[in-house]
């Protein structure tokens, strides 16, 4: 458009172009993720996807480093407050409480948050190792003490280093996962040998029952023998007086088979699994 001024007492007109507007930076919407969704491609190769992973162990074993006498519970996250094993769940984890025990679930509902329910009335550490899924997963109220954490594999980890006691309510998928995981470790000398608690004989003694019969030529005499070591039990007293004969589980880096303990504030054993990522990612990927 045309613009007018006065010079030396005349009136000139030129033409005025505005000039161009500022490119507008787009904002950034979220946190760039750095995991992989079924389907999705990528590169495992990610130098941030290790360190994210790597921070979770980190975290995770610093979170569990100021506690002892740890005794981890699962079960089904769908029952409710008026069933007969939510209850019972609720009834051990006071036990657990009142004898001085850390307990451990996985923070959410239904077990987990009975169990936490009890140590927490109890007086007692109530520890919650959560993790976000689509549907059903939240921090339960009676949790003291929690670490969220993105993947399902360091979540298990978390699980099984530091327990005394391993208790299995009746649950779906998830807990027998957890279950056949945890004789897994065990039979391939990854895990100590822990008591393993199942309360509910309605629900566990037909598994028992079946496997010997149907599993004969699978089954390691290792397996076996930790199958039949597993305690079946129909109270939250009974799954408690079983636990009294366990004792604390001393930390260790595992830098060998002669398991090195820590020294001082350094966890070997932290970047003995960040070598095995990088490795297996680089492995895996060309």
């Amino acid at each position: 458009m045309p613009l007018a001024y006065i010079k030396d007492g005349k009136v000139e007109y030129r033409s005025f172009i505005a000039p161009p507007k500022p490119a507008v930076k787009k904002r950034i919407s979220a946190i760039p993720d750095f995991s992989f969704g079924r389907g999705n491609e990528g590169d495992y190769r990610d130098t941030w996807r290790v360190f994210r992973i790597m921070s979770e162990f980190v975290e995770g074993y610093q979170f569990l480093s100021t506690f002892h006498h740890e005794v981890t519970l699962f079960g089904g996250a769908r029952f409710k407050k008026g069933s007969v094993y939510y209850k019972m769940a609720r009834e051990l984890g006071e036990l657990l409480a009142q004898g001085g025990y850390t307990t451990i679930t996985g923070g959410g509902p239904g077990i987990m948050e009975a169990a936490n329910e009890g140590a927490f009335k109890g007086g007692g550490e109530s520890l919650g190792i959560n993790i976000q899924l689509p549907f059903e997963q939240r921090i339960n109220p009676y949790v003291k003490k929690s670490i969220a954490l993105h993947y399902f594999f360091t979540r298990k980890v978390m699980f099984a280093v530091p327990a005394q006691a391993f208790v299995y309510f009746p649950g779906g998928f998830g807990t027998l996962d957890e279950f056949w995981e945890i004789i897994d470790l065990m039979d391939n000398g990854y895990l100590t040998k822990t008591p393993i608690i199942l309360v509910g004989k309605k629900y566990w003694k037909p598994l028992l029952d079946w496997l010997p019969h149907n599993s004969v030529y699978i089954l390691t005499p290792s397996e076996k023998k930790i199958l039949a070591a597993c305690h079946v039990v129909d109270s939250a007293q009974d799954a408690f007086d079983i636990i009294k004969t366990t004792k604390d589980v001393p930390a260790s880096c595992e830098l060998s088979p002669g398991k090195f303990h820590c020294e001082g504030q350094v966890n070997w054993r932290i970047f003995r699994i960040m070598a095995e990522m990088v490795e297996g990612f680089d492995f895996l990927t060309g």
